[in-house]
């Protein structure tokens, strides 16, 4: 059933309402190719060209369906390190968010993430992590430059989140969150330890400033 047309200044909630039908769509079916206009302006009840009107093309209603979903993930990742005084623990915090958002927005991690033409997002989430791993350089838990930090420990949280949604027959433990703790605590332990690793040998001084660090890090 074709719905009225809009009044004027009600284009935002047609949006909104474009918006809603599209993610149904990407969840329910969890392809992206059944994610046409024709098909969201069907769900929506408005005629193709009004979904037009606020979408260039599918690639552009993509993108916004997904992006959406990524402004909750940014929320949640702030939420679980508001109040968190020690920012080693703030950024496990984040990327047990991190992969957890992944698992609950499978559909729309892998439009995201797993695909080529991503960048924005991609971007939006990066920009977070060198914020989170910036705070444990300055407190002085991690060493080295924060780009490139905040890329292993990325390229952690999404190998993890991204083998468990394109493997889901795959025998996981039974206990997933707790192998998703695990994941996200052996990439924060070993990349606090390794940025104090020097690249060829270690001495008996560092090896001493290692076992502090780690009594430290367990305490």
């Amino acid at each position: 059933m074709k719905r009225v047309r809009a009044n004027p200044g009600e284009g935002v909630r047609l949006r909104e309402e474009i918006l809603a039908a599209a993610e149904e769509l990407l969840v329910e079916t969890g392809r992206e190719g059944a994610l046409t206009l024709r098909a969201v302006a069907g769900r929506t009840g408005v005629s193709t060209p009004s979904v037009y009107l606020h979408f260039a093309d599918k690639d552009a209603l993509i993108e916004a369906v997904c992006l959406r979903a990524w402004d909750e993930l940014e929320r949640r990742m702030r939420d679980a390190a508001r109040g968190v005084g020690d920012p080693f623990r703030a950024l496990g915090r984040c990327g047990r968010v991190y992969v957890r958002f992944a698992l609950d927005h499978p559909a729309q991690y892998r439009v995201l993430m797993m695909r080529q033409g991503s960048g924005s997002a991609a971007e939006a989430c990066f920009g977070y992590m060198v914020e989170a791993v910036s705070a444990c350089v300055a407190a002085g838990v991690l060493r080295g430059d924060p780009q490139t930090l905040a890329l292993g420990l990325w390229s952690a949280a999404h190998g993890c989140a991204s083998l468990v949604i394109s493997q889901p027959s795959f025998p996981w433990p039974e206990n997933l969150d707790a192998f998703i703790d695990d994941t996200v605590r052996m990439a924060g332990f070993g990349t606090a330890l390794a940025s104090r690793l020097p690249r060829h040998g270690i001495s008996t001084e560092i090896a001493a400033e290692l076992d502090a660090f780690a009594a430290r890090l367990t305490e």
